[in-house]
């Protein structure tokens, strides 16, 4: 079969599948990588370009600090895809989605979707009814498409403005 610029598709590479795995410390390189270049090339809303404030908010994802923290109470996960790291997120001990980034070559193809539904489902696992994170501006459509709501409360992290929100988990 031939799409309409006659390209044969028959020899098309199938997509490759998307494995999501907790995060180790052989990860932290690739991790920092997919964190430091999400918030550069597709958090344009929250930093506007800002180089102080891309500087200020990427500051702490270096491979050294992700070292600490999967040393730490939190719990991360690496999604990939075809070996390439796609995706971070991230679980605190009380319970809150603390991380959900997305690389940019990643970006559109359900990745996002499919890591906050495993997020979610380790919450539940662990026996919470609702779930709460931290949105910044660029990703609250992408929450509310995915059932989440803003919260009554005033929120702040990774050094821009965020908005709280919640989700009834089951």
């Amino acid at each position: 079969m031939q799409n309409k610029r006659g390209i044969s598709q028959a020899f098309a590479a199938p997509a490759a599948s998307l494995e999501i795995r907790r995060a180790t410390v052989f990860d932290v390189f690739a991790m920092s990588r997919v964190l430091i270049t999400s918030i550069r090339d597709l958090c344009q809303a929250d930093h506007g370009g800002d180089a102080a404030r891309i500087a200020e908010w990427t500051a702490g994802k270096t491979p050294d600090q992700i070292r600490k923290w999967i040393g730490g109470p939190g719990r991360y996960w690496l999604a990939e895809r075809g070996g390439e790291a796609a995706a971070v997120g991230g679980l605190d001990p009380d319970g809150m989605i603390s991380l959900l980034y997305v690389a940019p070559a990643a970006a559109g193809q359900g990745t996002g979707g499919a890591l906050l539904a495993h997020l979610e489902a380790e919450l539940l696992r662990d026996g919470h009814v609702e779930a709460r994170l931290n949105a910044t501006r660029t990703a609250l459509d992408f929450y509310r498409k995915h059932g989440w709501q803003k919260a009554n409360e005033v929120g702040g992290c990774c050094g821009t403005p965020c908005i709280p929100m919640r989700k009834a988990l089951g």
